[in-house]
């Protein structure tokens, strides 16, 4: 544990990310292998089987340290990390312990108490206590909350392990995909510059677009330039090697059995290959269904007729990332693409299309399509290089994504509750609501951001001084603040009072020109509702 606490010190403190990476590099080189792959996993933003509740650390904080409840909890609210909070609460460690490994105090004590009883996982997160030095009982009691965040993003440990092997950083972030075991076998085959067999049963890391944050005239000439639709559903990766087809999502998160009209598509393949593309529920009349219709199948491992019927998938594909084993990512896109059109033209299956060329022959026409988006039921353009080849992560320059603007409505403040780090002794989270047929104000969004840092300690005054009502951590404000929401969409949802759903609101400005009465009204946003 305490070169783990060493090198959480070293990150929380450093600014350079050279630095970083250095200390990344040297902890995975000179820790023992079994703390070196555990530290790895929790570095990647892995964590732990919950093993007590916030409440419950509070409590025995307090009953250790002779404490209040109410003392903990004001000085939680003023610190805003638990694990700090306790830190600095509990009392010296009387005598520290030998130091005990990482994978040691994970494996041996923190694993076999999860979901034990409350005695049992009490007596072992107070015993630790007790025994680690302040370095040390911040670190444990962070993994115990699942919030060891010290500003260091998996791309950065990639790159870290990448100076420290000279194994590509893209065949690093391929063999980190998905859930990994944080065992001595595993880093020693994450780090070896040797083929594995397992390199070819992972997917590849997704490229991510860029948003466009300038005019598209700036990228030249519109013919070195793919235009394609930016569909409105889930990115994925079809797999098919060996004849075996698996599913897997952006978010790393394997699909098998939720969409078997797509699985069954990818079997019926000529030649083994990797698509990337996006996923959709497709209606009859050849256009996207909202996203909420995928969503009433994603949780479904086993979906029955009535949801296959409801919402028929589809996958739009934009790449081909492999073809009968061989790796095509350093291939331009425009060849890349036309091996893709010549495989799904020889398959023929609906469920399994080319993402159409979206074809301008200038920029404004470009502009001219874009505005047509929310009629299609998409988000806007991508425009990628078609001499571009496929790269991993957010690489800005050859692919962008041109959104249309958002859909946007003035709503009214209704409740306020304090947000979390630094921002914990602020109100920054909101719920804002517009007016109903009957004339009462009903809920429609919660935004966290689009405020500047002088607006939040501005509303945060006047959220305390025009408090109506509390319920728990939550304020109820007197309704007479206005702000203007951005959003993407509108979808019929019987889960929400209003009868709506918003996807993606943000704040776009405060409203202090305009009166609660002048707020939008719900058969507004209905009316926008797909």
């Amino acid at each position: 544990m305490k070169a783990f606490a060493a090198l959480y010190q070293t990150l929380e403190h450093s600014t350079g990310t050279l630095d970083k990476r250095a200390a990344i590099a040297a902890y995975v080189r000179t820790t023992p292998r079994a703390d070196a792959a555990w530290g790895l996993w929790l570095l990647a933003g892995n964590k732990l089987r919950r093993i007590a509740a916030s409440g419950e650390l509070r409590s025995w904080c307090g009953e250790v340290a002779g404490l209040p409840a109410w003392l903990v909890d004001d000085s939680y609210s003023h610190v805003g990390d638990l694990a700090e909070t306790l830190a600095l609460l509990l009392p010296p460690t009387p005598s520290p312990a030998a130091d005990v490994p990482l994978h040691a105090w994970i494996e041996q004590r923190l694993l076999p108490v999860a979901g034990a009883d409350v005695d049992t996982r009490r007596r072992m997160v107070v015993d630790a206590w007790m025994q680690l030095p302040e370095g040390e009982r911040l670190v444990f009691t962070k993994l115990l909350t699942g919030a060891l965040r010290i500003g260091v993003s998996l791309r950065l440990v990639q790159q870290a392990l990448a100076d420290l092997s000279g194994v590509p950083i893209a065949l690093l972030a391929q063999r980190m995909l998905g859930d990994w075991p944080p065992t001595p076998a595993f880093l020693d085959a994450l780090l070896s510059t040797e083929a594995q067999d397992s390199d070819r049963e992972q997917p590849y890391p997704f490229f991510l677009a860029s948003p466009l944050d300038g005019t598209v005239e700036q990228l030249g000439d519109i013919g070195d330039w793919l235009l394609e639709w930016k569909w409105d559903g889930i990115r994925l990766q079809i797999i098919r090697r060996r004849g075996e087809v698996a599913l897997w999502s952006r978010g790393e998160e394997r699909l098998d059995g939720r969409f078997p009209e797509i699985e069954a598509a990818a079997g019926a393949l000529p030649r083994d290959a990797v698509i990337d593309g996006e996923l959709l529920a497709w209606q009859q009349g050849d256009a996207p269904l909202p996203f909420s219709a995928l969503q009433t199948r994603i949780q479904r491992k086993r979906p029955g007729s009535k949801h296959l019927a409801a919402a028929p998938a589809r996958v739009l594909a934009y790449d081909l990332l492999e073809l009968d084993g061989d790796d095509l990512r350093e291939w331009p896109l425009h060849a890349r693409r036309q091996r893709l059109r010549e495989l799904l033209e020889a398959t023929g299956d609906p469920r399994l299309v080319l993402s159409p060329d979206a074809g301008a022959a200038s920029w404004d026409d470009a502009a001219a399509m874009r505005a047509t988006s929310r009629g299609r039921g998409v988000e806007g353009l991508m425009v990628k290089r078609r001499d571009s080849p496929y790269r991993s992560g957010r690489r800005r320059g050859d692919w962008w994504k041109w959104k249309i603007d958002p859909l946007t409505i003035d709503a009214v403040l209704l409740y306020a509750q304090a947000g979390h780090g630094r921002r914990s002794t602020l109100y920054t989270d909101y719920t804002f609501g517009v007016w109903d047929e009957a004339g009462e104000l009903v809920p429609v969004a919660k935004a966290y951001s689009g405020l500047d840092d002088t607006e939040i300690l501005a509303l945060d005054q006047w959220i305390r001084t025009h408090t109506r009502e509390r319920f728990g951590p939550v304020r109820s404000v007197v309704a007479e603040q206005v702000f203007e929401l951005g959003f993407e969409g509108v979808n019929v949802s019987n889960r929400h009072k209003s009868g709506i759903a918003v996807r993606f609101p943000r704040i776009l400005r405060w409203r202090r020109d305009k009166p609660a009465a002048e707020a939008d009204r719900l058969a507004t946003l209905k009316a926008l509702a797909r």
